[in-house]
């Protein structure tokens, strides 16, 4: 497993991060319950396989709900070869304000010690807001206390995970974040256009939802109704499949890690079978300049409508 530089920070993460959402709650396609997950025992045996076989990145939040304890307990004795993320939770209140400077610290300050607590651990490589929009990205507070953050050796690098190209573009432009963490697959291609600036700002690039929640897998077969035109779009990738891209979820990961700014992709694991495939499609060998840009114009025509939060309200992911 090769590692690239986390943007301009000392932090050298594997192409493949370990994503931890579904090993803390149940999430993706066909997880209805908790009775729909792996237990802890099979998770902390993945992670450590994971750490075994080269990755060393592990990405994580305070909203997903046991990720954090599970990996506390399998990095408990080897915290020094883990690069960890985490998000504290979400900063703005029941109607959509941000809190005055003194709770918004408080806020802030409890979430990364309740992190720090279950993570088992004195610092974090990476602390990140969670769904971060442009008022939470520029407020002078957010930034401020993140900063005092990184001073006081709780945190190494900070960073804001969002949904759209302005969240980025807004997050590049401040000079205050380290990386962004961001969506970006062959469907949704519109993040590409911010990849250029993050590289020249010096702002590492995480890319996530690389299998768009599955669908860019075998779980494409007999989605929704609703969904028809997605799974039509999709067949349509067998024409990229070969030797070098034997199935949709490489040719996915192998296509987000051909660009040279992306430090790493971000893959959810709960199967052992799923970090088998990300560890063999991150074997350095990506898509040449005619295959990429093929792969640029088979982007889904119309991106806006690739909403997965929508389509899970409405019962489409089921």
């Amino acid at each position: 497993m090769r590692k690239r530089r986390l943007g301009s920070t000392e932090l050298e993460v594997s192409e493949v991060a370990f994503g931890g959402v579904e090993i803390g709650i149940p999430y993706g396609i066909g997880i209805a319950s908790e009775s729909d997950m792996i237990t802890e025992k099979e998770a902390i045996h993945l992670l450590h396989t994971a750490l075994d076989e080269g990755i060393n990145f592990f990405d994580t939040a305070r909203l997903y709900g046991k990720s954090e304890n599970i990996m506390g307990k399998a990095f408990l004795d080897r915290r020094n070869q883990a690069v960890i993320a985490s998000k504290c939770v979400y900063i703005k209140d029941e109607k959509g304000n941000i809190p005055d400077y003194p709770q918004l610290k408080k806020l802030i300050e409890s979430s990364l010690d309740a992190s720090l607590k279950a993570l088992q651990t004195d610092y974090i490589d990476i602390y990140m807001l969670h769904q971060a929009d442009e008022e939470i990205i520029t407020h002078e507070g957010v930034c401020s206390i993140f900063e005092d953050l990184v001073q006081s050796g709780k945190i190494r690098a900070k960073g804001a995970s969002v949904y759209s190209s302005e969240q980025t573009q807004t997050a590049i432009a401040t000079g205050h974040w380290d990386m962004i963490q961001l969506p970006f697959n062959l469907m949704d291609q519109r993040q590409a256009d911010t990849f250029s600036a993050a590289k020249e700002a010096g702002v590492g690039i995480v890319v996530r939802s690389v299998l768009f929640k599955g669908i860019l897998s075998e779980r494409s077969k007999n989605l929704h109704p609703a969904l028809k035109k997605v799974e039509a779009h999709i067949k349509n990738y067998q024409s990229f499949v070969d030797d070098t891209f034997p199935d949709l979820p490489t040719l996915a990961s192998k296509f987000a890690l051909s660009f040279e700014e992306v430090s790493s992709i971000l893959v959810g694991i709960d199967r052992m079978e799923y970090l088998r495939k990300s560890l063999e499609a991150a074997d350095g060998k990506y898509m040449d300049e005619s295959t990429l840009l093929r792969a640029r114009a088979a982007q889904y025509p119309d991106p806006e409508f690739l909403d997965l939060p929508a389509w899970d309200r409405s019962g489409w992911l089921k």
